[in-house]
């Protein structure tokens, strides 16, 4: 058990760090390594959405007391992922996994595709939206989206909504990463009730899913530092290349 533990404590920091820099759940780091330890598919997914309730709430403080985090727009992309993330029980416990996971494949290579080639002195490229009102609904619709899809497979929300908003709403991705993290308060806390009301996770989830989420606090932390003295070219880049390694991953699993 002292080896469970201290694989725990790791997998937790690793995730923390990756959560802190990129504004993702950690998932894409505790799925796999959960399903290598023997855990269930759902199981795998039950703790990283639990971990995300760690380290996203320390993440997001951290963030708004060091003015990196608009409470506003965060509150706008919450509200989103609580309707969309209350489907998420729902959806892993009648869909086909492998249905789902093609589905997030490829929304995430459209919004990939999408960020990464924008190009700011192309005049094809389509303006961001401007309206308060348009951009508030585009938060909404984002967290709804990000919600149903990223918490149905315990990756948080930072995968799609970092290259969805960098798109339509012209924001770099250091602003939108403490967005993102805070968002994953609110569909990880819906998440994790959905899951429990449709029976995903047990009490071997939660003693799990409590010790990586303690750890991911640490790793946190440690990625807030990181993305502080980054410059936003260095983060962008670091950025895209989780997103490249992340769908390479997820097509090598659907062979």
């Amino acid at each position: 058990m002292g080896l469970d533990i201290l694989a725990y404590l790791g997998i937790g920091m690793i995730s923390g760090i990756a959560a802190g820099f990129f504004g993702m759940g950690g998932g894409t780091i505790i799925v796999p390594v959960m399903l290598t330890l023997g855990y269930s598919f759902e199981h795998a997914i039950g703790i990283s959405v639990m971990q995300m309730m760690f380290s996203s709430t320390f993440g997001s403080i951290i963030n708004y007391k060091k003015g990196l985090l608009n409470i506003s727009d965060g509150v706008y992309a919450g509200i989103g992922g609580l309707i969309g993330a209350s489907f998420s029980g729902l959806i892993l416990s009648s869909i086909n996994t492998k249905t789902l996971t093609i589905l997030f494949l490829i929304i995430t290579c459209y919004s990939f595709v999408k960020y990464a080639f924008k190009l700011k002195t192309s005049v094809n490229a389509s303006p961001p939206i401007k309206s308060k009102i348009n951009q508030r609904l585009m938060l909404i619709l984002t967290g709804i989206i990000t919600g149903i899809f990223a918490i149905s497979l315990g990756i948080g929300g930072g995968l799609l909504m970092v290259p969805i908003l960098g798109y339509y709403l012209g924001y770099e991705s250091k602003r939108v990463v403490p967005l993102g993290l805070f968002f994953v308060i609110f569909s990880s806390i819906s998440g994790t009730i959905s899951f429990h009301s449709h029976d995903v996770i047990d009490t071997d989830v939660l003693h799990a899913g409590l010790y990586i989420g303690v750890a991911s606090i640490v790793g946190v932390w440690l990625g807030i530092k990181l993305i502080i003295i980054s410059s936003p070219k260095l983060h962008r880049i670091a950025l895209l290349s989780v997103y490249g390694l992340s769908m390479l991953v997820t097509a090598y699993n659907l062979i």
